[in-house]
């Protein structure tokens, strides 16, 4: 009798994007905002994965906020945030790895109503996660070419803003995708979630803006200063980056603010320390 197993779908070992197939490249690790290694494409699955030894890593980030990550660290160290809100548990960026462990812990604090990706390189395993769940995936519609294993579960939004709840809405501020998001939590003094589309410096009293953080891209100054003026428009005492403890953890607009105006002051033309 033939086989008529379905193949495990494929994680990229570099960027831990999962495809729906199996396929010779990784389209997000020929992107120039990402690389491969010395190694080359290689591939395994979550079964792969769960063989080696992984399994989750969960820390308190802030507030309601829990980081939820793999160990060992696998791909670009992708660390994804639940946060427990008024409305119902929101997961923010998503990680290349589950197991049931990881599923029957964050069902004890239950579970997640929405899971909302910041850009690409979060897209991990975003479909095995909202399967697990039952949950939708929010994923802007200017990125839709980047989703490796298309899903009904995956809802694409388009424009500026997708309010989720009362107190939860994603902002598209156009850097380092066309389709990034930035989420807004507004319950107590605010928190603004940023993933590395606005990367939380480790001098925690800066944030930066990229268009490749490996290969050291810059952000194209226009797109810095329109995402610091829609952003200027919400209001957020906490900044949660992209990685563990990559935290504002005051003045967070402040900051924000005045991270851009430097920014833009170096990017000026002759703008280099030390002159002028």
């Amino acid at each position: 009798m033939a086989d008529t197993a379905v193949p495990a779908p494929p994680v990229c070992r570099a960027c831990g994007t999962q495809y729906a197939d199996a396929r010779p490249d990784c389209p997000v690790c020929l992107d120039e905002r990402q690389y491969l290694g010395p190694g080359g494409q290689r591939w395994t699955t979550l079964d792969g994965l769960r063989e080696e030894g992984h399994s989750g890593r969960f820390e308190e980030q802030g507030p309601g906020v829990l980081g939820i990550g793999v160990t060992p660290q696998f791909a670009i160290g992708q660390r994804a945030l639940l946060l427990r809100t008024a409305a119902g548990n929101v997961l923010w960026d998503c990680v290349p790895y589950l197991d049931d462990a990881m599923v029957r812990a964050v069902e004890e604090l239950g579970g997640i109503d929405h899971i909302a990706i910041s850009h690409p390189h979060f897209y991990s395993s975003m479909v095995e996660w909202a399967h697990a769940f039952d949950a939708p995936v929010h994923v802007h519609e200017a990125d839709r070419s980047w989703v490796g294993r298309p899903d009904p579960a995956v809802r694409f939004w388009s424009g500026r803003t997708l309010r989720l709840t009362d107190e939860v809405t994603l902002i598209n501020p156009g850097v380092h995708f066309p389709g990034s998001a930035v989420l807004h939590w507004s319950a107590g003094d605010g928190a603004l979630f940023t993933g590395d589309v606005v990367n939380v410096c480790p001098d925690n009293r800066w944030v930066t803006f990229m268009y490749s953080y490996p290969n050291h891209i810059p952000e194209r100054p226009e797109a810095v200063r329109a995402a610091a003026d829609l952003l200027a428009g919400h209001r957020f005492e906490r900044i949660y980056g992209a990685w563990w403890h990559r935290v504002v953890t005051s003045r967070g607009n402040e900051v924000l603010a005045r991270s851009a105006e430097r920014y833009l002051r170096f990017e000026q033309a002759g703008s280099v320390p030390g002159r002028g």
